[in-house]
């Protein structure tokens, strides 16, 4: 390997994320060796299952120039809609169904008042946020919702007696939106619109039909968020979704997603989602004070924001 291939190498932020989390797993395991136990890394993937998920459909929206700041909301609403399903007797196949088509038309909607408006996306979103909650309200009635153990198989159910169901949900959902971005067509064609979307239509593209597509894409992640957090919880509340919208954002940009479009890559994005699940379960292990981890995440979120705006600077 010649010294420019180094010097690249080195500068990409997914090389560094990796080093960061072995350095991190190192420290805290050397002070308490239980950290790196598989039964305990199995767990942190398990804690960010449903941020990962929502993690890989903001980085898709991101690298498209958009954003949406409603999917916690989204994703309690698709819940709910399957919980109240299921409680009136209809089978799990129909209530997944129902969420699934929850999820994408309300991403569809997301996409198409913000393509056809042209309105800044982080606004609408945070419209549609509380739409979403409203809906989400109207329906659970305020209160707690059974899901009847109807999805305990992907939570419970082990591979080979040590691996869970969901595990394999998430990284289904990862290899998805790895495929979308990095092999199709429709991938390039995003990531050249949030490059430039004036020289992306002047290109032939069709900005509306593909920013329509793109936010419903993001909704039915949304949908499979509801049936992962599901499968944890056995219940939802309205306002279950509330800062999973912003943990996905941040694990994408510590990940090297721009606020700008254009720039960035799912695998990235899902590394940060890594060092964000590792730091939290390291103050866990350490038995760290929960308001100082409150006040660590918001560093995190800083830190993620100045680095990105940083790096773009760096590049123009």
């Amino acid at each position: 390997m010649n010294e420019k291939n180094k010097k690249k190498l080195l500068k990409d932020q997914r090389i560094l994320l990796a080093i960061v989390i072995v350095a991190i797993i190192v420290v805290v395991a050397a002070i308490n060796p239980k950290f790196i136990a598989v039964k305990n890394l199995i767990t942190i993937l398990q804690q960010i299952s449903v941020t990962g998920i929502l993690t890989m459909a903001m980085s898709m929206l991101l690298i498209g120039g958009g954003i949406d700041l409603s999917m916690g909301n989204l994703m309690v609403l698709s819940g709910v809609t399957m919980a109240q399903l299921l409680s009136l007797g209809y089978g799990v196949g129909a209530a997944v169904l129902a969420g699934v088509a929850v999820g994408v038309l309300c991403g569809v909607f997301n996409g198409a008042v913000i393509a056809l408006s042209k309105c800044i996306p982080l606004i609408i979103t945070l419209g549609t946020s509380q739409i979403f909650y409203g809906l989400a309200l109207t329906i659970s009635g305020g209160r707690i919702m059974s899901f009847g153990g109807a999805f305990n198989f992907i939570g419970k159910t082990k591979l080979f007696d040590v691996f869970p169901v969901m595990l394999f949900v998430l990284a289904a959902m990862i290899l998805l939106s790895y495929v979308i971005m990095n092999y199709t067509k429709y991938g390039r064609r995003v990531t050249a619109m949030g490059g430039n979307e004036r020289n992306a239509y002047l290109s032939g593209i069709n900005i509306v039909k593909y920013k329509i597509i793109l936010y419903g894409i993001a909704g039915f992640f949304c949908s499979v968020a509801a049936i992962v957090f599901s499968s944890r919880i056995d219940s939802i509340t309205a306002n279950a979704g509330g800062g999973y919208e912003t943990n996905a954002l941040t694990a994408a940009i510590i990940g090297g997603v721009t606020f700008d479009g254009g720039k960035g890559t799912v695998s990235g994005a899902f590394l940060g989602c890594i060092l964000m699940g590792v730091i939290s379960n390291a103050m866990n292990i350490l038995q760290v004070e929960t308001y100082i981890q409150t006040i660590v995440t918001g560093a995190i979120i800083v830190c993620a924001v100045v680095l990105s705006n940083y790096n773009n600077r760096k590049r123009a």
